[in-house]
């Protein structure tokens, strides 16, 4: 168990690479209710969060979700969301566990001229997520909704082992699965019902250790790492959040300059060719001349290969380009590898 954020977190359970493997090929376990929600209602509900978003609500239909951005003026990351469409004048929105009161201060101060209100909603909120292959059979026993119809970013509103729930099906360790929101104090009833059901289908409970591999095989951006206050979408290779053409957001004007004068360092995937493990925050060397560094960095359980992620200039981010990561002062062989790194079968 560690300090994760002023919550007590497991690191692990039965061990990172059981519970990793686990994920990919059965069913895993994981409580996030360390993940804090906002909830956003009134007749301008749906104007107010097109313009704290860098993706675009107006697209989305009730029971639907995006990934988006929030970003400060000068287009870098204030943090990276979930956006959930409840209806046209509510919007539910799941934020990072270390961002939630900081995104709630800069939603709170950005509602002056929409005719709507943001409430800080953490701790009306526990988050159970249920990840593999066969999360739907080990969820569909608990709950009246059919869960096989349910899309991929679409959620439900109902019940879950005898209690009010939404469904989400969504997920941060590129499996398929749902993130399960409920009351905290019915926390412990669903997750030991979800465990029950689970069972003959070999569920284990995961925790932090697996969760990150498993998103960074994925390679899904995690705040701090590959985004924070300094780094915007399109350095981020997630320009396909930012949505130009909707009209006005937070952040919009520094991102039209970024794409037209053009960006300088670029988000990239890469394996390790010597030995070695690139960790987070080492330097990353082309040609012998410090060029960059790493934002995250593991073995992978599932490639059996030594990965991470990293920024490096544009004009050396291409697949195939040989960089040098430093470890331990000595400068190892890596390259340019296309992301993500795994992806499940369909």
């Amino acid at each position: 168990m560690v300090d994760f954020g002023g919550w007590d977190m497991p690191v692990q359970y039965s061990g990172l690479l059981d519970e990793h493997h686990t994920v990919r090929k059965a069913v895993g376990l994981f409580d996030v209710s360390h993940m804090g929600e906002i909830e956003i209602r009134g007749p301008e509900a749906l104007k107010f969060t097109s313009f704290v978003t860098t993706n675009a609500p107006e697209k989305l239909k009730d029971g639907q979700a995006q990934y988006s951005g929030l970003l400060y003026e000068h287009g870098g990351f204030v943090d990276d969301v979930l956006v959930h469409r409840v209806a046209a004048d509510s919007f539910f929105i799941c934020v990072n566990s270390s961002n939630q009161e900081k995104d709630f201060g800069h939603l709170r101060g950005a509602t002056a001229s929409f005719d709507c209100e943001v409430e800080y909603a953490s701790p009306k909120y526990a988050q159970i997520a249920i990840q593999g292959p066969l999360a739907v059979a080990t969820a569909q026993p608990l709950t009246e909704t059919s869960l096989a119809p349910i899309r991929y970013y679409w959620f439900v509103d109902g019940t879950f082992a005898g209690v009010p729930a939404r469904i989400a099906r969504t997920g941060y360790t590129g499996e398929d699965g749902f993130e399960i929101y409920v009351d905290p104090a019915d926390a412990v009833v669903v997750w030991k019902a979800i465990m029950a059901s689970g069972a003959a289908h070999g569920i284990k409970p995961c925790g932090l250790g697996a969760r990150n591999t498993l998103r960074l095989e994925s390679a899904m951006a995690l705040y701090g790492h590959e985004i924070g206050p300094s780094i915007s979408p399109l350095e981020a290779g997630l320009s396909w959040i930012v949505k130009f053409d909707k009209g006005e957001f937070i952040g919009r004007d520094a991102l039209v300059r970024q794409r037209d004068q053009g960006i300088t360092r670029k988000l990239a995937g890469f394996e390790m060719r010597g030995r070695g493990i690139g960790r987070d925050g080492y330097e990353v060397h082309v040609d012998g001349v410090a060029a960059g560094w790493v934002t995250s960095g593991s073995p992978s359980p599932t490639l059996n290969k030594n990965l991470g992620l990293c920024y490096v200039p544009v004009n050396r981010a291409a697949a195939g380009q040989k960089i040098e990561v430093v470890i331990r002062n000595q400068s190892v062989e890596a390259e340019i590898v296309p992301t993500p790194f795994y992806k499940r079968p369909q």
